[in-house]
């Protein structure tokens, strides 16, 4: 099994397939053991289709009084072989749907988890995560028996018609008269099924959206009385899907009384017309025999050419899901080894940056702004001024839409963002935990972290102590999302992690909202000492917090209004006075540490 490769920049929007085309694409890789299933399957109808010939010669040779052991030891040699090829076949072609459905899914995860951020920003994950498990196994039947159905029904087929000819043209006649018609009526079904699977299956993914909303947010539904409402979403999602399902069930049920029709009404029409040639002499009663097998026998085929056709466009249809992530644009560049270790602290510079989230009026206009290397610089401003999109900017979450991003003179756009990412060490203001342990969420980012380190970094964000008084310790659970931590210390965590990755630029975005006084005195002292290894920046609507910086850059409406220390922009604006009267609220009002030139403009 072949690692699918990374992505390069071509795949960002690869070019259309049709979907029979890839469909194949996914069954290509395994197409020797395919053509093998196909044999195999092929081996076995065609001794089937002997079988009819051995009764029809056992029945001459009992008319004429011949001896039976010579034809019953045949028939008992075509059955043994029809159920040993049946059975390696079978467990060929399972265990190539396996491989197919591991192929498609690997591809999926790789696309997936580096989705840009502008695709997460508009497709819900719970869809995202279906296109992996249920859209992917309708792929995998479909590439795999649905495709050898589909051959070895229409080979079968066309093999027992050339037979039922050679054994009687007239009835063969009355035969075909009957499979044109039901041809035709499932010829009008098929594509429908196609366009119910791709309903139902985009139903089942608004459910996983549904509950993935819901479940993220679990106590804030709970705290707002919102369990009705979440299960009224959830619902109506399962009830589109139930009513895509039920149509499906209709045309599934109207193929499986097609199928039969086949039999049956080719069945009544044989004995009838069959019996008066018989009974005129046209035709050996031998014969008559042997055709009715082979019409018994044309259940097989029918059967399997339905079933192989079902689930083609059962595949098709989830395909369609499929094909969309193949779509979507993704990162190319996150896989990319460091080109160098993590040197000094960088000054970072904002050039006329310009930038607008899809669909909505640009959150940065023009703005032009320099952070010092070693210092800190707090960026203020209302809420919806931009100071959280800067930060995504600088992890290149997004790109801008005009003007520069540097540090120490060099465009981020020259840089991988896997580069980008391994200088630049982010706090996010909801601190998001990944399940599992505190070590494992400690050490995301820096698996190799000397043991002297992680104390260390436990000792500056006050974690020893909690630590310390967990029975686990670090290889304590922290929930799904970090819930079984509080808010202050899952902050305090996400700080400990960033400093651990030892950063040459830290982005700290509103880090300490939820720590106590103690806490964010701590937390403060430990910033202003990673200040003298790298640069930080930092958010927040604290006065404590912003006072003890260097640097103050004031952003309203997407500019920066203005830019200094914090009594500068006191006693000259009155925007940052009123911020320091309501958000920035708290006793501190200690000048910057040190000054340091710093450049900004609007």
């Amino acid at each position: 099994m072949n690692t699918p490769e990374p992505a390069t920049p071509q795949d960002l929007r690869p070019s259309p397939r049709p979907p029979l085309r890839a469909l194949l694409a996914h069954a290509r890789p395994h197409r020797s053991v395919l053509v093998l299933v196909l044999v195999l399957t092929l081996a076995g109808s065609a001794a089937g289709l002997a079988q009819p010939m051995v009764v029809e010669s056992a029945l001459t040779a009992l008319m004429t009084g011949q001896g039976l052991g010579g034809q019953l030891l045949l028939m008992l040699g075509l059955l043994t072989v029809s159920i040993a090829l049946t059975w390696t076949q079978a467990l060929l072609s399972e265990r190539t749907a396996e491989r197919v459905v591991l192929h498609v899914r690997r591809g999926l995860v790789h696309r997936l988890i580096r989705l840009r951020s502008t695709e997460l920003d508009r497709v819900e994950p719970g869809g995202l995560t279906t296109r992996v498990t249920s859209d992917s196994t309708l792929v995998q039947h479909a590439a795999t028996s649905g495709v050898i159905q589909l051959l070895d029904g229409a080979l079968h087929l066309l093999a027992t018609i050339v037979l039922m000819g050679m054994t009687s043209l007239p009835l063969l006649g009355i035969t075909s008269g009957v499979l044109l018609v039901v041809g035709v009526a499932m010829g009008v079904v098929m594509p429908r099924i196609r366009r119910v699977t791709t309903r139902a299956q985009t139903a089942v993914g608004e459910i996983g959206a549904a509950l993935d909303r819901a479940l993220g947010a679990a106590r804030t539904v709970k705290a707002n009385g919102g369990e009705a409402t979440e299960t009224a979403r959830a619902v109506a999602a399962a009830e589109d899907a139930c009513r895509a399902g039920l149509a499906g069930a209709r045309y599934h049920a109207l193929i499986a009384v097609l199928s039969a029709l086949v039999v049956q009404a080719s069945f009544l029409a044989v004995i009838g017309f069959g019996g008066a040639l018989v009974a005129t002499g046209t035709l050996d009663l031998a014969a008559l025999i042997a055709f009715l097998l082979y019409l018994f026998n044309l259940g097989g085929p029918v059967l399997s050419l339905v079933g192989g056709t079902t689930s083609l466009q059962q595949g098709l249809g989830a395909l369609a899901r499929i094909e969309e992530v193949r779509h979507m644009e993704i990162e190319t560049d996150v896989d990319e080894a460091p080109v160098r270790p993590a040197g000094p602290p960088p000054r970072v510079t904002l050039e006329d940056v310009t930038f607008a989230y899809p669909g909505r009026a640009s959150t940065l206009e023009r703005v032009s702004l320099t952070a010092p290397a070693g210092a800190v610089t707090a960026l203020v401003g209302p809420s919806g001024s931009g100071k959280t999109t800067v930060f995504s900017l600088l992890q290149r979450f997004y790109d801008t839409d005009s003007g520069r991003i540097l540090l120490d003179g060099t465009d981020i756009t020259a840089l991988s963002r896997a580069e980008v990412r391994r200088r630049i060490a982010y706090v996010e203001q909801d601190t998001p935990m990944l399940a599992g342990t505190l070590r494992e969420n400690l050490l995301y980012a820096a698996p190799d972290a000397r043991d002297e380190d992680v104390t260390r970094v436990l000792r500056d964000t006050l974690l020893d102590s909690l630590v310390a008084r967990l029975p686990d310790g670090l290889d304590t659970q922290v929930g799904a999302r970090g819930l079984a931590l509080s808010g202050g210390e899952r902050q305090r965590l996400a700080i400990a992690r960033a400093l651990l990755r030892r950063p040459q630029v830290l982005l700290l975005d509103e880090a300490t909202a939820h720590l106590d006084g103690v806490s964010e005195t701590a937390l403060r002292r430990t910033v202003e000492r990673a200040a003298e290894h790298c640069t930080v920046l930092l958010i927040a609507h604290r006065l404590s917090t912003v006072t003890s910086a260097d640097h103050m850059v004031l952003l309203a409406d997407g500019r920066v209004r203005d830019h200094g220390r914090h009594g500068e922009l006191l006693g000259r604006d009155r925007l940052y006075r009123d911020l320091a009267a309501t958000q920035l609220t708290s006793s501190g009002t200690s000048e910057a540490r040190r000054p340091s030139p710093m450049t900004y403009g609007s």
